[in-house]
């Protein structure tokens, strides 16, 4: 399968039992409730899908589960964040042959690589691999920026085709498309802006909060796309405090409370990530149901699956 660079792609997170293992039932729950509200690929194993905690087993494991269950409606692809360069090649590897259509890519984890180790470990996993690849592009928290020269030269291969845009500087979409034209896919990555980027030209949103919330999230990316700003931006500005719980360094917990609140998700993470309590936890509570119980009604057509 050869991927559309457009729409929405939730990064989903990974769901666990209370004995600590991959809670495959609650997940599928999920994968069908983003597949039915229009989503147009799936990204396994990303920040939201813990992948830190994960082992090399856990995350073949799920990226064949979720072939299975996805079964071609459309593309998966797996997130690679390793310390290593011959750590993500293998992981690469591993995913192609495990049937992945394509990849998520992260700089070098740990180690603050400069701008040339960083483009021989990007350039290296890209020629290891044929899956077409996205590159995550999120300075703020992982604190290696892919610069426009940088993707200059990761220009000169071809299954380097998209970028998840998460500098949080709104204007590095103009620049991309100044620079580059259509040669990358912009991919959004910042749920509180992700309105404003697809209006600056981003082709797609890889969303967070989308794992409680598909069909709203599909509703303003669709919307904008067809110049229905007003109704785009009215979801919107009711989404808003929500779409924040992004941003925090407890998204993974916030955002799958959030899925317990709509009834798709469990709130169980890996140690050692621990359930909310106390006042953050009745201050997250607060935000998503004051949100639950504002919903707002859906334009027709708005989202859904894509005839």
């Amino acid at each position: 399968m050869s991927i559309q660079w457009t729409g929405v792609f939730p990064a989903v997170t990974t769901k666990f039992t209370a004995n600590d293992e991959l809670d495959f039932p609650a997940f599928d729950l999920n994968i069908e409730a983003q597949l039915e509200a229009g989503a147009e690929g799936i990204i396994l194993g990303g920040t939201l899908g813990e992948a830190s905690v994960l082992s090399d087993e856990e995350k073949i494991e799920i990226l064949k589960h979720t072939l299975e269950i996805v079964n071609g409606r459309v593309p998966v692809l797996l997130n690679i964040a390793e310390p290593t360069t011959k750590r993500a090649i293998a992981a690469a590897q591993k995913a192609e042959e495990a049937g992945a259509q394509g990849l998520m890519l992260l700089p070098p984890m740990r180690y603050l690589a400069d701008s040339d180790e960083t483009l021989e470990y990007l350039t290296e996993v890209a020629k290891s691999t044929k899956l077409p690849i996205m590159i995550y592009n999120n300075p703020v928290d992982y604190k290696i920026e892919v610069t426009l020269d940088m993707f200059e030269e990761l220009a000169k291969y071809p299954n380097i085709q998209a970028i998840k845009e998460s500098t949080r500087d709104i204007s590095n979409i103009t620049r991309l498309i100044n620079r580059f034209g259509d040669r990358f896919a912009i991919f959004t990555g910042v749920d509180p802006i992700a309105m404003e980027s697809i209006v600056m030209g981003c082709v797609g949103w890889v969303a967070g909060l989308v794992c409680a919330f598909p069909k709203e999230t599909v509703a303003i990316y669709r919307l904008v796309k067809e110049n229905r700003t007003a109704e785009a931006l009215k979801i919107h500005r009711w989404f808003l405090p929500i779409l924040e719980l992004d941003t925090h360094p407890k998204l993974v917990q916030y955002i799958k409370l959030a899925e317990v609140g709509t009834g798709i998700g469990t709130e169980r993470t890996r140690a050692p990530r621990l359930a909310l309590k106390g006042a953050e936890r009745e201050k997250v509570l607060k935000i998503i149901n004051d949100g639950i119980a504002t919903r707002p009604e859906l334009p027709a057509g708005s989202w859904g699956k894509l005839v």
